[in-house]
C-alpha cells in the first residue's frame, strides 16, 4: 500500500512539471499570434504537436509523462481508482508552482491558499482510500469503454471551435473526461503480461484514450493559461472515474473514514475551482507589459499613468 502510495505521488508530481512544459512548448509553436483575437474557429490544430516534437522541452516533458504514467499504473494495482486520481489531481498544485517559477505567472494569496487546500484534500482522500476491488469486467463494460473514447473525441474536436473563455475549460474538461477513461482502462487490466495485453480491448481503448486526451489538451492550452486548462482536465478526471470505480468496480474507502474521503473530495474539488477562477493572472500580466510598452512610446499616456496609481507605471527609458 505505500510503495503505491508513493507511487501516485511521483506520478502527480511529473504530471504537474510535464504539464507546465507543454505549455511552454505550446505557446512557443502555436502559430496564432499573441494580439489576434480568439473567434474560436480555428478548432484543433493537428500540425501544433507536429512542431511541439522538434521543441527540446516537449521531448523532455513526454519522457516525464511516461514516468508518471508508469507510476499511475503501479499504483492503480493495489489502489481504488477514487484515492489514485485524486492523488493525481495534486499535480494541479505542482502546475501552479511550477507556472509561477517558470512561465512568470502571478499566484494571489488566494491561488496559494487553493494550492494548499488541493494539497490537504488529495491528502484526505489518499489516507482514506481502501483496498481495490475485482478488476474483471465484461464485454458490455469494454464496449463502454470504446464508445466513451469515440464521444470524448467528437466532443472535443466540436468543443474546439468555440471561443474564450468557454474554449479552454470546455475543451480542458473533455480532454479530463479521456483521461478518466484511461484510468478505467488502466484499471481493469488483468496484468501487464504481453499476451494479456494484445488481447484485451482496454489496451486499445487506454492507448487511444491517451493520444486523443493530449491532443485535446494541447489545443485547450493553445490560447489558455496552464492552471485554467489544466483544472477543467483536474476536475473532470476525477470524479467520473471515482464514481464508476466505486458503483461498478467494487471501490471503497477504509471502515469509518467515508466522510473523510468525501471532506478530502470537496474540498480539492473547492480549491481547483478557485485556481481555475483566479488562473489568468498570467494573461493580465501579458497585457499590463503591453500597455506599459504603449505607454513608453505615448508621452500622454505616460504622464496618466503617473497621476494614476492604478494604471501600469511605464517602465523608465
Amino acid at each position: 500500500m505505500l510503495v503505491s502510495l508513493l507511487a501516485a505521488l511521483g506520478s502527480a508530481f511529473c504530471y504537474g512539471i510535464a504539464c507546465v512544459m507543454q505549455a511552454i512548448s505550446v505557446r512557443a509553436a502555436s502559430r496564432r499570434p499573441a494580439a489576434e483575437p480568439d473567434t474560436g474557429s480555428r478548432g484543433v490544430d493537428p500540425g501544433l504537436v507536429v512542431r511541439m516534437l522538434r521543441q527540446g522541452p516537449f521531448l523532455a516533458s513526454i519522457l516525464i509523462d511516461l514516468i508518471g504514467f508508469i507510476g499511475q499504473l503501479i499504483a492503480l494495482r493495489r489502489l481504488p481508482l477514487f484515492a489514485v486520481q485524486a492523488i493525481i489531481a495534486s499535480n494541479l498544485a505542482v502546475t501552479a508552482v511550477f507556472a509561477a517559477w517558470l512561465m512568470k505567472v502571478r499566484l494571489s494569496i488566494r491561488e496559494w491558499l487553493a494550492v494548499a487546500g488541493v494539497v490537504i484534500g488529495v491528502g484526505l482522500l489518499g489516507s482514506s482510500a481502501g483496498a481495490e476491488g475485482a478488476a474483471k469486467v465484461g464485454w458490455a463494460f469494454q464496449l463502454g469503454l470504446i464508445i466513451a473514447v469515440a464521444g470524448v473525441a467528437v466532443l472535443g474536436v466540436a468543443a474546439a471551435r468555440l471561443p474564450n473563455p468557454a474554449r479552454t475549460p470546455i475543451v480542458g474538461a473533455i480532454a479530463g473526461l479521456g483521461y478518466g477513461v484511461l484510468a478505467i482502462s488502466a484499471r481493469v487490466l488483468p496484468s501487464f503480461a504481453p499476451a494479456q495485453l494484445v488481447r484485451n480491448p482496454a489496451t486499445y481503448t487506454l492507448a487511444a484514450a491517451g493520444i486523443v486526451s493530449f491532443m485535446l489538451y494541447a489545443a485547450a492550452l493553445d490560447g489558455g493559461t496552464v492552471t485554467t486548462a489544466t483544472a477543467a482536465v483536474i476536475l473532470a478526471e476525477t470524479l467520473p472515474p471515482a464514481l464508476i470505480g466505486v458503483l461498478f468496480l467494487g471501490d471503497t474507502t477504509r471502515p469509518g473514514l467515508a466522510v473523510v474521503a468525501a471532506f478530502g473530495f470537496v474540498l480539492a474539488v473547492i480549491c481547483a475551482v478557485a485556481l481555475a477562477r483566479f488562473g489568468e493572472a498570467g494573461e493580465h500580466g501579458k497585457q499590463e507589459e503591453a500597455a506599459a510598452r504603449q505607454a513608453q512610446q505615448d508621452p500622454a499616456l505616460r504622464r496618466a499613468a503617473l497621476r494614476n496609481p492604478e494604471l501600469p507605471a511605464p517602465p523608465l527609458a
